[in-house]
């Protein structure tokens, strides 16, 4: 009010300083606002090309790590039951694709350990989901540069650092490590949190996790765990349709693009390889490919 006033008192003078008035207070406003939300954008576009560019891959050398007929190559490890102890077939393989039922908490675990690589996998959720979260958000993810003992973290995974798989949310960080150096990431981050969290931005402020998550970048402010959740901007498409996931991990960044878009990236991982996992966290969910590729820079 006190500008408008401000303006209103101008004009009764002096239209010519009115005049100047407006125009200053409208390129002031432009200028925050470019601040605000085009150096962001603009950052974020500069920061994918870079990540892509820097990690082009060869076509050749590629390795299923899911054959489409069976697990080999995994082992499977269950909250109640441990290793290789599936009597309710939450893993299993079904019309060439791994179905993940989500009855009970686990997840499947490479034998090897992989180091420099680009993981694509190709998902989709199904319908059910089990308690305790049958009314929550769809929830998986992959975990990768897993390390130590199986159920190292509450029982249930090896500590390692998430690539997340939850609706509103695929594409966040989550550091399943035990709080200390040995695992944790870097990255940069929005001044604002989303979701209580800290948020992605290229060209942000540096932040050093040893727990708890990075949201990706344009992670619904209203997140809500509720089955079905859709943000505005989600690129993550609706339920039952396919999306594709790349996991680039590359000299200690790591790096994650949904959908032909990049949408979370890291520094100073730390481990920077180990096993390779994907849950099962009470929601049913499809892998039709699972692939691994070298990286190389040009």
């Amino acid at each position: 009010m006190c500008i408008k006033n401000n303006v209103i008192f101008r004009v009764k003078n002096s239209s010519t300083t009115a005049n100047l008035f407006m125009k200053n207070s409208f390129f002031t406003s432009f200028a925050f606002l470019y601040m605000a939300l085009i150096i962001p954008m603009c950052n974020l576009a500069q920061a994918s090309k870079k990540v892509i560019k820097e990690t082009q891959v060869s076509s050749q050398n590629v390795h299923h790590l899911f054959n489409g007929k069976n697990l080999n190559g995994w082992y499977t490890f269950l909250q109640k039951s441990g290793r290789n102890n599936d009597p309710k077939k939450v893993f299993s393989v079904i019309k060439g694709m791994i179905h993940i039922g989500g009855e009970e908490w686990g997840c499947i675990t490479t034998n090897r350990e992989y180091n420099n690589y680009r993981l694509v996998a190709e998902f989709k959720w199904g319908g059910k989901t089990y308690a305790p979260r049958i009314n929550n958000a769809r929830d998986c993810g992959i975990l990768l540069h897993s390390k130590g003992a199986d159920g190292g973290s509450q029982g249930i995974w090896m500590r390692s650092i998430e690539c997340q798989i939850i609706e509103g949310g695929t594409g966040d960080f989550i550091v399943v490590g035990d709080s200390s150096d040995a695992f944790q990431l870097t990255t940069t981050i929005a001044k604002e949190k989303t979701d209580d969290s800290y948020v992605y931005q290229p060209g942000g402020d540096t932040m050093k996790l040893t727990s708890d998550r990075i949201n990706w970048y344009a992670r619904d402010a209203g997140w809500k765990d509720i089955k079905g959740f859709r943000g505005a901007n989600d690129i993550e498409k609706p339920m039952g349709e396919w999306n594709r996931m790349e996991c680039i991990a590359n000299n200690g960044e790591l790096t994650v693009i949904l959908n032909g878009k990049v949408v979370n990236h890291a520094f100073n991982v730390i481990p920077n390889h180990g096993h390779i996992q994907i849950q099962a966290e009470g929601a049913e969910i499809l892998f039709r490919l699972v692939d691994i590729l070298p990286v190389g820079k040009n």
